[in-house]
């Protein structure tokens, strides 16, 4: 009896199939490999490119926002220092001289600061504001009492608006009840 296994016991190796003109071609081809890469980098640089773009359109945008709303808060400081100096002349002319030289000096300072803020960025402006702070002390604390003065009332005429508002329906609601019940001792 032969022994069909004699040979170690070792089977011989697999050897695939040759696919040397058949149907199914091998798609190891380096070549589409290669045009994928470059098509994938061609790609990422286009998207790159649009991505910078907008960003540079969105800076630009925001750039001029803030140059508008700057050139708006100049006008509004230039008003207030139109305003300083006509109190400050009208306090001068009165009883208070010293008083309506020094808000017509601060009013003046302050619209030479209100000219120098237009056209000018936000950085440059909070600069220039230091820099007024430390040159001008006194007109940069007058700027910042007149600015509380403002808003507080401007919160004060909101809230008494608002409370008056409140109490103007309730006693229109208790005229009509009235009306409708026979009047408040009726019931």
């Amino acid at each position: 009896m032969s022994n069909e296994f004699s040979g170690g016991g070792a089977a011989p190796p697999f050897q695939p199939p040759s696919h040397s003109g058949g149907p199914n071609p091998p798609a190891t081809s380096p070549a589409p490999l290669g045009d994928l890469k470059d098509k994938v980098a061609e790609d990422l640089s286009a998207a790159r490119d649009t991505i910078k773009e907008g960003a540079d359109a969105a800076v630009v945008k925001v750039k001029d926002s803030i140059s508008e709303q700057t050139n708006f808060a100049a006008r509004h400081v230039g008003g207030i220092a139109s305003a300083l100096e006509k109190v400050g002349s009208e306090l001068e002319r009165s009883d208070q001289p010293e008083v309506g030289r020094y808000a017509r000096r601060i009013g003046s300072s302050v619209q030479s600061f209100a000219k120098q803020m237009e056209g000018r960025d936000l950085g440059e402006v909070a600069t220039m504001a230091e820099d007024f702070g430390r040159k001008q002390p006194l007109a940069f604390l007058g700027i910042a009492a007149l600015a509380g003065l403002a808003a507080s009332r401007f919160l004060t005429a909101s809230a008494n608006r608002s409370t008056s508002a409140g109490s103007r329906r309730a006693p229109q609601a208790t005229q009509e009840s009235s009306l409708k019940s026979g009047g408040p001792a009726n019931g």
